[in-house]
């Protein structure tokens, strides 16, 4: 079934568009010539495109369309081309049997379909499970995209999804159920992105690692802690040693030489026993550890200068890979120990008697060769990602993406605890609606099967063909073409009368047709299928005896279709014709307002646009009903009750037409004749405002007489079905007069003849007054 139709931009609808919404089983809608109903049609029936204008279907659900309108017309009656054959039940009452138990189960499957459907996806198509679960995954979408803003920086990771929520919290669940990368801190992804996401990569140099091994091998010389002194057998060596200045006298001994025989400690006369004492004291063991000690000091100060030197290079120390503030603290230390330790071994060299102690550089060279070391770690990890950069790139966005789960594990957890009991609810409905659908289909199959042994276009023809005969339409009749699966419309004479067919002719035929297409298929199967059917104008040429029988027809196919058991799931009527549309929707059952499966609508065309208007009952109303109602009124007003019917006479005979007053009155005799000529004076006046100052006075009695000829007045014009429809439940059929009243009748005649006489020349006299009302007055009544 249709719930909502939007029109924009087409026909006589504006882009702004309107809806016809929360349609109902049964939908009317009425609207001038040109306000847009075709464009409704159309647009149901799905000929033509249609881009600005929705159709809704219930559950998503489309349904066959049969749609009677000019187009339905033009196809198959306007054109030269054969009328197609419609295919109908024929007689198998055993197969149309089994059709019926296999429709019936059928539209249980339908019916079961639907609230899988609803339960899956809502009334709307757009709610339900699966609608819970998208305000799931809408929330963690908005939840994941906060996440990551905390990666900025990062976003060649997330390159082709920086701009997209959604496509990146796809990717997101997709790294959720695959990435095992390892876990690492952001700081060092941010690090790592600098050189892997880098536009312009280069290799670089490794760093020189320098030797320290000589440094601190000369600091553990053993001439260091040796206390260096003279030969001890020597006279003046226990003197020396009792003094401990062998060093100060060592020293002095540069002086012995340049005095000749003058001590240079004492100032006395030497002899050479003393010179050969000094010059054994200091021996040749001595003047080997004092240039021991001068070649350690000249080889430390030269390796600490070609240490600290090369760790000076611009080479090292601008290398963006090394942490040069830490490398130069660390090497300044160094440099500190290095001139201490030269400082140490130039005092030992002073006072070779004396143990020199230096600091161990071990440590500090170890510090400095780390920095060395980790840059050069770096400078590898550089030159390997330039030498395998797909690879890198990979795996550092595999980690970033890693990161970004691990931040929002909790907020994953909770989406997928929440959406895992949809996702199997939501599987499981799948699945039934699978397995459903396919016993549907099934069910079709057989159906259509069944369908086939027992439909024919010969019984759309008998019953077409019954129809026609039954309303006087002898003159042509629908027949079997030659060529197969078609038909043709024949004159008594055999001869072709499609063409010659009058506008009235081709609009009753082109309906019966249309009406038998509703309960039949073009082909051979699918008469059952379930259906919308759309009448627009169907009574556009048709005189008033076809407008009541097309009324009727489209009120059995309502009423087919509230049984709920037909494939008639629809059903929509739209008219101009003001009349036709208040017998249509004239419902005995209809106490007030509307009824739950109806809907009310009126197209209203301005000058830019036509608009579509609901109303909680239905809009087309007049002053005729209103009269209608006062003769249903218990009991009857006594003062209006004679022009209540005169102008419900008026009203209908006038627009009908084709009525010959004389021969109704001439049906009735006596007093009746007399009422009946007063109620038809409106035929000669012209106007209803002359008789409605035509008073008579009436007892209850006379005022049932009245009534009785009113109602005889529709009966003997052939009209008494509308009579009976318009008193509804009140409707009383006439008793049959006796022998006495039909006396009584012949003696009331000749008395009140004269009386007629009189009330009909001052109907006449009124009316001299009232020459601008007629027929139009009457018809401004009835605007919507």
């Amino acid at each position: 079934m249709i719930e909502n139709i939007r029109l924009a931009n087409e026909g006589a609808y504006d882009a702004a568009g309107t809806e016809l919404k929360e349609l109902k089983k049964l939908n009317f809608i009425f609207g001038s010539n040109g306000s847009g109903k075709t464009t409704i049609s159309r647009i149901v029936e799905g000929t033509g495109t249609f881009p600005d204008c929705q159709i809704t279907w219930a559950g998503g659900s489309p349904l066959e369309t049969r749609v009677y309108n000019k187009d339905f017309v033009e196809k198959h009656f306007d054109a030269e081309s054969n009328i197609k054959g419609i295919y109908t039940f024929g007689k198998n009452v055993e197969v149309a049997e089994k059709i019926k138990t296999l429709k019936v189960e059928a539209d249980a499957i339908k019916a079961k379909l639907g609230n899988l459907r609803k339960n899956l996806s809502g009334d709307d198509g757009i709610s339900g499970k699966k609608k819970e679960r998208e305000v799931l995954a809408a929330q963690l979408i908005e939840d994941v995209w906060v996440a990551k803003k905390k990666f900025d920086g990062l976003d060649t990771a997330f390159t082709g999804l920086n701009s997209n929520k959604k496509n990146f919290c796809e990717r997101y669940l997709t790294e959720a159920s695959s990435n095992g990368a390892t876990v690492r801190d952001i700081s060092e992804l941010r690090e790592d992105a600098t050189t892997v996401f880098s536009g312009a990569l280069t290799k670089a140099t490794v760093l020189p690692d320098q030797d320290g091994s000589k440094i601190t091998a000369l600091e553990s010389s053993a001439i260091l802690k040796k206390r260096i002194i003279g030969k001890e057998d020597v006279d003046i060596a226990a003197l020396i040693e009792k003094l401990g200045n062998s060093d100060w006298v060592q020293q002095g001994r540069q002086y012995f030489d340049q005095l000749e025989d003058q001590c240079p400690f004492c100032q006395q006369k030497t002899d050479a026993a003393f010179r050969q004492s000094l010059e054994a004291y200091f021996d040749e063991s001595y003047v080997a550890d004092l240039a021991a000690i001068d070649k350690l000091l000249a080889d430390y100060t030269s390796a600490a200068r070609d240490l600290l030197t090369a760790y000076g290079a611009s080479e090292i120390v601008e290398s963006p890979y090394l942490d040069r503030e830490a490398f130069e603290k660390d090497v300044a230390a160094l440099r500190l120990a290095l001139d201490s330790n030269v400082e140490h071994v130039t005092a030992k060299r002073k006072e070779p008697s004396a143990q020199a102690t230096l600091i161990d550089t071990d440590p500090l060279l170890a510090a400095v060769k780390v920095h060395i070391v980790t840059a050069n770690k770096k400078i590898k990890a550089n030159n390997d990602t330039i030498d395998n950069l797909a690879a890198r790139k990979k795996e550092l966005t595999s980690q970033i993406w890693k990161r970004l789960l691990e931040d929002t594990k909790a907020i994953y957890d909770k989406f997928k605890s929440e959406t895992g009991g949809l996702d199997k609810a939501i599987k499981g409905l799948e699945f039934q609606i699978e397995t459903e659908t396919k016993s549907l289909s099934e069910k079709q199959v057989e159906i259509e099967e069944n369908e086939r042994k027992i439909t024919s276009i010969k019984p759309t023809i008998d019953e077409i063909n019954k129809l026609l005969g039954s309303f006087g339409f002898t003159n042509f009749h629908l027949a079997e073409s030659s060529t197969s699966g078609f038909y043709e419309v024949k004159r008594a004479n055999g001869s072709d009368a499609k063409q010659t067919l009058s506008e009235g002719e081709k609009s009753f035929i082109t309906f019966l047709y249309f009406y038998y297409l509703v309960g039949g298929s073009f082909s051979s199967s699918g008469g059952t299928n379930d259906k919308v059917v759309v009448f627009d104008d169907p009574v556009s040429s048709l005189d008033a005896d076809i407008l009541f029988i097309v009324c009727n027809l489209i009120k059995a196919v309502v009423a087919e279709m509230r049984t709920g058991t037909s494939p008639i799931k629809q059903v929509f009527v739209l008219t101009h014709n003001i009349y036709f549309h208040k017998e249509v929707t004239f419902d005995k059952n209809r106490r007030a307002g509307k009824k739950k499966d109806e809907t009310f609508w009126v197209v209203r065309k301005t000058s830019q646009r036509s608009e579509l208007i609901s109303f909680d009952e239905n809009p087309i109303k007049s002053s005729y009903e209103l009269l209608w109602k006062e003769v249903r009124q218990k009991p009857p007003s006594d003062t209006a009750i004679q022009n209540v019917m005169r102008r419900i006479l008026e009203h209908y005979f006038k627009f009908y037409g084709g009525i010959t007053p004389e021969d109704i009155i001439e049906k009735f005799d006596g007093r009746d004749k007399m009422i009946c000529n007063t109620l038809l004076s409106w035929v000669n006046d012209g106007s209803h405002f002359a008789i409605d100052d035509l008073h008579m006075t009436c007892d209850a009695g006379q005022v049932e007489r009245y009534l009785n000829v009113f109602q005889r007045i529709f009966e003997e014009s052939e009209h008494g079905g509308h009579f009976k429809m318009m008193m509804g439940d009140d409707y009383v059929a006439l008793p049959i007069a006796s022998e006495a009243e039909a006396q009584q009748i012949v003696v009331e005649a000749a008395a009140l003849a004269a009386n007629a006489n009189v009330a009909t020349t001052d109907s006449a006299e009124t009316m001299v007054e009232n020459t601008s009302g007629g027929s139009e007055g009457a018809a401004s009544n009835d605007a919507p």
